[in-house]
Parts: C-alpha cells; sequence; structure tokens
C-alpha cells in the first residue's frame, strides 16, 4: 500500500504532466518533463491513455538518450516533429588510468552531493576508462564548472551531444531452465534465481517491470524478447521460447545482465 507522502507525490507528479501536455497543445510545441523513474513513467503512460485518447497533434514518446534507458523524459510532441531532438546532454567523466575503479554508486553520490535533484540525472553508463551521464541540457554549464571529483578521486569532464553517447557492452550470464507456463512470476523466479513465492511478492509489491512498464499481476504472460527489471536485483530479457517437455514444461533460454 502507498503511504500518504507517496500519494501525495503522485498527484503532484500527474498534475505537473498534465501541465506539460497543455503547454505542449495550446502552444503545439514540444514539452517535456524532468527525469521519471520506470514506477513514475508506468503512472504517466496510465495518464496518458486516459487523457491521450483521440489525440492526434501531440504523441507521447519518453527519451532517455539511448533505446534502453531506465531513466526517461516524458516528451509531448507535435505531429510536425518527425525526429524530436531531446534537451539532453552528455558529461562524461574520465577518472585516472591508475586508482580505484569508480561505479554508479560513486558518481550518483557526487552529483547529488553538488545539490542537484535526481530528477535532472538519467542513466549512468559507468565504463571501464570512463563514464556518460545523461543530463538535463540546462544544468550542463553547471556540471562542467562544478563536476571534477567523486569521493576521493579526481577526474576530468568533457560536454558531449546526446547522440554521441557511448553504451558500455552488457556482461550476460545465459540460463537454459524449463518453467511450468510463461507466467510472469515464473519467469522472473528463473531469470533470477529466487523462488516462484519470492518472485510473486516481489511483483505484488510492485518491483517488476516488462518494458519498462510496471507489472502487479504474477500471471501476466511473457513473451520473446520482453525486459524484465527486479528491483534491486537487475535485468533480464526472455530470449528464446522453445518446445514442451515431456513432463509439458516449456524451454526457456533467459539472458541476465550482470
Amino acid at each position: 500500500m502507498r503511504s500518504s507522502s507517496t500519494a501525495k507525490e503522485d498527484q503532484m507528479l500527474l498534475a505537473y504532466v498534465e501541465d506539460k501536455f497543455r503547454q505542449a497543445s495550446q502552444n503545439y510545441m514540444m514539452t517535456s518533463t524532468s527525469f521519471l523513474d520506470l514506477r513514475q513513467r508506468t503512472l504517466v503512460s496510465e495518464l496518458w491513455h486516459k487523457m491521450g485518447k483521440g489525440q492526434k497533434e501531440i504523441r507521447l514518446m519518453f527519451m532517455g538518450g539511448y533505446d534502453q534507458a531506465e531513466r526517461t523524459m516524458a516528451c509531448f510532441v507535435p505531429d510536425y516533429e518527425e525526429q524530436p531532438a531531446p534537451p539532453l546532454c552528455i558529461i562524461r567523466a574520465l577518472p585516472p588510468a591508475k586508482g580505484r575503479k569508480l561505479s554508479h554508486r560513486d558518481y550518483l553520490g557526487s552529483l547529488t552531493g553538488l545539490g542537484l535533484k535526481r530528477e535532472v540525472i538519467g542513466d549512468i553508463l559507468a565504463g571501464e576508462d570512463s563514464a556518460d551521464i545523461v543530463v538535463l541540457s540546462e544544468i550542463s554549464d553547471f556540471l562542467m564548472m562544478n563536476y571534477s571529483k567523486a569521493g576521493r578521486t579526481s577526474f576530468s569532464v568533457e560536454l558531449h551531444s546526446i547522440d554521441e553517447i557511448r553504451v558500455p557492452e552488457l556482461r550476460v550470464k545465459e540460463i537454459r531452465d524449463t518453467v511450468a507456463s510463461l507466467r510472469l512470476d515464473s519467469i522472473v523466479a528463473s531469470a533470477f534465481g529466487i523462488s516462484r513465492s519470492s518472485a510473486a511478492e516481489a511483483i505484488r509489491k510492485g518491483l517488476v517491470y516488462v518494458n519498462s512498464m510496471q507489472a502487479v499481476k504474477t500471471d501476466m504472460q511473457v513473451n520473446e524478447e520482453d525486459r524484465i527489471v527486479l528491483r534491486g536485483k537487475g535485468k533480464a530479457c526472455l530470449r528464446e521460447v522453445g518446445a514442451r517437455t515431456r513432463k509439458d514444461r516449456i524451454f526457456v533460454g533467459i539472458e541476465r545482465y550482470l
């Protein structure tokens, strides 16, 4: 059950989103929100399903700088904008070659330590020798002047356009398994190595997302190429649905991202 504070925050978010839609509709121009997490994206999608019915001149797009982005902006785009450019850019952090490798947590902690709110920071893509941080363009000058350290590690930064983003190659664990059905709780259990009851509990708590949308039904059917996120555990993708065994179980091939 949502707390009263969370419910109030959700109401404020949806009012903010409705205002962005009205601005786009009245002025016939693209408008966008700050960054949303996956749960907030689900709320916005549900709102759009209600208020966007019959809407032809404005469409809703979620943009985060690259196709698989977790943190995205809700953009209301007029029909004349075929390829809209989101107001995003990349801050590339270049730590020294010798020294402690910085993690996602290090970069995020140092950014919020500058007084930045989480909603102005998108995905943080930490690679072997650099990190690409997706941010709202409006804060780029501030970061170029003030962002140079995470913990005790100093680094240089570069400003890049969003189309220059570097997405690190994901490390993948391939899982071959059989499941009783393609229900979401079965696939989550197989993908993340937990019991089916634990998977069902996580789904009911709102911790599971399928294709960037919150999924709360344990019996939801999962399809090939569906992407699954279990908060606190990571990401996976159902790559293959095979034949049935003699015991009427289904062969599946799953990629879990490490």
